[in-house]
């Protein structure tokens, strides 16, 4: 951002202008373009991904020439369910920009690994950790857990235990899986200490039944 740009009104006037730049680039609406505490994001769907991130990433485009991060998030009440979120860096204009793609659960989203090679390694995380399938990545596999795991762990449907555990065993001198077993029942906390509560009646001890001379010698004069 310019530096001579001091007020509020010249920060809003160049914002304006990004987005209507953006607007007629990606061919969007200005109203799937927002910006927010300097950054901008824009709405669209999956089939104007790549468009929209093959434009970005030109010059007429600002050369958002970066991909920092693939991300999810997940909506369980929502139709589309899922919003992937692509975070973009231009370092030409010192700007970051933030592109957010609603999907539906059983849907396809398009590989960008021919665009940014970053990708490979996000997308297979995302796919690990959500289920959303990359149409066109090369090597769509598991990342993060192991491969027989059942299950994306970050779905808000997924159990919190999760659905196995896993532990060596000496006999068989190997990792094995087995149901999750708790090893105890939850505990009912009732919020207080044992040992809040050893001082609290400690400090209701009625001083006139303690005996001075029983007290160490620093003490008997407090």
């Amino acid at each position: 951002m310019p530096a001579d740009l001091k007020t509020q009104s010249d920060l809003a006037n160049v914002f304006d202008e990004q987005r209507q730049h953006l607007a007629v680039v990606l061919q969007k609406a200005p109203e799937d373009i927002s910006i927010f505490r300097g950054e901008i994001t824009v709405r669209l769907s999956p089939d104007q991904l790549i468009f929209a991130l093959s434009r970005l990433k030109d010059s007429t485009g600002g050369e958002f020439t970066q991909l920092s991060d693939i991300t999810a998030v997940d909506y369980p009440g929502r139709s589309e369910r899922f919003e992937l979120i692509y975070q973009l860096l231009s370092v030409t204009l010192n700007q970051r920009l933030r592109l957010v793609v609603p999907i539906a659960e059983n849907a396809v989203a398009p590989s960008v690994t021919g665009l940014f090679t970053s990708a490979d390694w996000a997308e297979r995380e995302v796919w690990d950790m959500f289920g959303i399938f990359f149409d066109g990545h090369g090597d769509l596999r598991r990342l993060l857990t192991d491969y027989g795991f059942e299950g994306h762990p970050l779905r808000k449907d997924f159990p919190l235990t999760g659905t196995v555990e896993v532990r060596y065993d000496d006999s068989e001198r190997r990792v094995v899986y087995e149901p999750v077993q708790l090893t105890q029942e939850f505990r009912d906390f009732d919020y207080e200490s044992p040992w809040e509560g050893i001082q609290t009646s400690m400090r209701q001890v009625d001083a006139s039944m303690i005996d001075p001379a029983s007290l160490p010698k620093g003490d008997q004069n407090d």
